[in-house]
Parts: C-alpha cells; sequence; structure tokens
C-alpha cells in the first residue's frame, strides 16, 4: 500500500491523515527526519509558516525535506506548506524549502476573519469547494509551473513536477479528491 506521511510540527495533522487513508493509502505521521524514509509522498499542512520554517530548521527537516524531493518523491503543500515550498515570498524573512518556482504571498486573502469558502474548477479534477484560512496566493510562477486552480483570476493551486501546493485546506471538506489526484501523483513516480 502507498504510504504518505504528513509532516506533523503544527496543523490539521490528523485531517490530512484520515483523508489520505480514506482515499486508499496509509497515512504516516511524520515527527523526525529519518521517518521521510519510510514514505513515497509527503504531505505539508497549513498552520504558521514563520512558526513551522523555524520547526523544519530546528528539528533538521530543511535538508532532509531537500533530500526527498531531490530523490523524486512527490510534496504536497497546502496553505503554509505551500508558502514553505516555494523559492519565493512577497515579504518577510523566514526559512523556506525553496523548491518550487513560485513566488508566495502570506495572508493574500487577509486574516482569520476574512476566511472563506469558494467554489474552484480545479484541473484535472473539477468542480471543488474549498476552505481559504488566512491563505496564501500565488503571486507569480515560472515556466514550467502549471496553475490547476484560480480564483478571482488569483492562483491558488499549482503544481511543477513532483510538486504540488494550495492556498486552501482540502483536508477541511468531505471531498477526497484532492488528496486521490495527491495519491495518483505519488503512485505515478
Amino acid at each position: 500500500m502507498t504510504k504518505i506521511g504528513v509532516l506533523a510540527l503544527q496543523g490539521a495533522v490528523r485531517e490530512h491523515i484520515y483523508h489520505i487513508e480514506e482515499a486508499g493509502a496509509a497515512g504516516k505521521i511524520i515527527k523526525w527526519p529519518h521517518e521521510l524514509d519510510r514514505v513515497a509522498g509527503l504531505i505539508i499542512p497549513g498552520g504558521e509558516s514563520t512558526t513551522i520554517g523555524k520547526l523544519m530548521v530546528e528539528y533538521g527537516f530543511i535538508d532532509a525535506i531537500r533530500d526527498f524531493h531531490a530523490k523524486g518523491r512527490p510534496i504536497y503543500g497546502t496553505c503554509a506548506g505551500m508558502i514553505l515550498l516555494a523559492k519565493r515570498i512577497t515579504e518577510g524573512d523566514q526559512p523556506l524549502l525553496s523548491l518550487m518556482d513560485i513566488e508566495a504571498r502570506r495572508n493574500a486573502f487577509g486574516r482569520q476573519r476574512e476566511s472563506f469558502e469558494a467554489d474552484l474548477d480545479i484541473k484535472g479534477i473539477g468542480a471543488f469547494k474549498a476552505v481559504f484560512i488566512r491563505a496564501p496566493w500565488i503571486e507569480s510562477i515560472s515556466d514550467g509551473v502549471d496553475v490547476m486552480a484560480e480564483f478571482d483570476n488569483i492562483k491558488v493551486m499549482a503544481r511543477q513536477g513532483s510538486l504540488l501546493v494550495s492556498a486552501f485546506h482540502p483536508e477541511l471538506t468531505g471531498d477526497l479528491r484532492v488528496h486521490k489526484y495527491f495519491i495518483e501523483m505519488v503512485r505515478e513516480v
């Protein structure tokens, strides 16, 4: 069975594990870098990107996740995970994995009270009710990045090879299709 890890430094870890398992794969909580050897794909959940970045440095995850990616293993970042995977952010200074050729804007849609749900049309998936919480957006992309969804002409989901990001939280919906899409990415490697 395909094993998908969820980085357990902060965020909706349990919800991602549930979606992974309901979608037909095995979910594994990842608390230490050496545990990456046990999984074929990794999800970096939402939370506070600065805090997660600092914890990734403290626990040795930056190089471990970069090595994981260098081996061709897929990574999916949701919300803060999207920020951490970006090569650049529009403001601030925080640790980044710098793997995906995008520039992300933190809290682009506003603070907590501006959280919302929106109907998206996701390339390869279709209509999807997305949950945005203190969400970032993709400010700019480079060649080779495929935009998969937009909201009001703002890029909110993209893929570059074995990297997938979304500004929204599919784990907070009852819809498993984004997780199934990622699991298929992992199985294709």
